[in-house]
């Protein structure tokens, strides 16, 4: 039996690229592609999701894994993987900046902890919406989904030199702008709230100029955010659901299903 080199690139080749495609999608998805993962678990999981699903593969380019030609398939691989793990860190970007602007009108700006997921400072609210967005998005399977739609989408888009088409990019970019409108969108209650609040405080300083506003404003604000904060936080959970199914239906689209 002879086994030459052609034969051993070919199998690189047909190991590596799934493999490429899997592993861009496992490190930008949310949750498991965060630093609470560390990277041998990431690296055993793309491991495995590759040699489960490499006998459902179509047959791959014949084609050098150390050519030219098998550097461009890398590279659509690792951005096919990578756009359809990015599209759902975009709600998470809305969680955070909707946090924020509730923290800032409810005084609690200067309030942060750093977030281990990222490795960055956030206003405690963010973070308590960050977590909420996890257990929604692990409550909805959305990790068994994605890893469905990587799948899938050997099919849809088999492994070759071409990937992603101008149009996905396009629909990448202006999916960037749900993460501002989501915002707006999960904040505006609150928001709305906490301006009422703040107008009466205005008007109760103008009143009575000997109340220290600076003395009163900041309990009552704060107290009045987290009693607010509790009421709308029920209004928050289809708004974030709704989100995130717009984001699995562009990776679905990314991915040509």
């Amino acid at each position: 039996m002879e086994f030459g080199f052609a034969q051993a690139t070919a199998f690189v080749g047909s190991l590596m690229w799934p493999m490429m495609r899997i592993g861009a999608m496992v490190i930008a998805m949310p949750v498991f592609g965060t630093r609470l993962v560390s990277t041998r678990v990431k690296i055993i999981a793309t491991v495995v999701l590759s040699i489960v699903v490499l006998p459902l593969l179509p047959p791959v380019p014949e084609v050098e894994a150390l050519s030219l030609q098998g550097l461009f398939i890398s590279i659509q691989q690792i951005i096919i993987g990578a756009a359809m793990g990015f599209s759902l860190q975009i709600v998470f970007g809305a969680l955070m900046i909707a946090g924020e602007s509730i923290a800032l009108g409810m005084g609690l700006g200067f309030a942060s902890m750093i977030d281990p997921a990222n490795g960055v400072s956030v206003p405690v609210i963010s973070q308590f919406l960050i977590i909420m967005g996890t257990l929604i998005f692990l409550a909805l399977g959305g990790h068994l989904m994605l890893i469905q739609l990587v799948v899938n989408s050997f099919q849809s888009l088999p492994i070759a030199p071409t990937g992603i088409t101008r149009e996905g990019f396009w629909s990448i970019a202006s999916f960037g702008s749900q993460m501002f409108i989501g915002a707006i969108w999960i904040a505006i209650p609150a928001l709305i709230s906490m301006l009422v609040i703040t107008l009466a405080m205005g008007v109760m300083t103008r009143a009575a100029p000997q109340l220290n506003i600076f003395s009163v404003g900041f309990p009552v604000t704060m107290f009045m955010g987290f009693i607010i904060l509790m009421l709308v936080i029920p209004g928050f959970l289809p708004r974030i659901n709704q989100m995130m199914l717009e984001a699995m239906q562009l990776s679905q689209n990314l991915a040509g299903l």
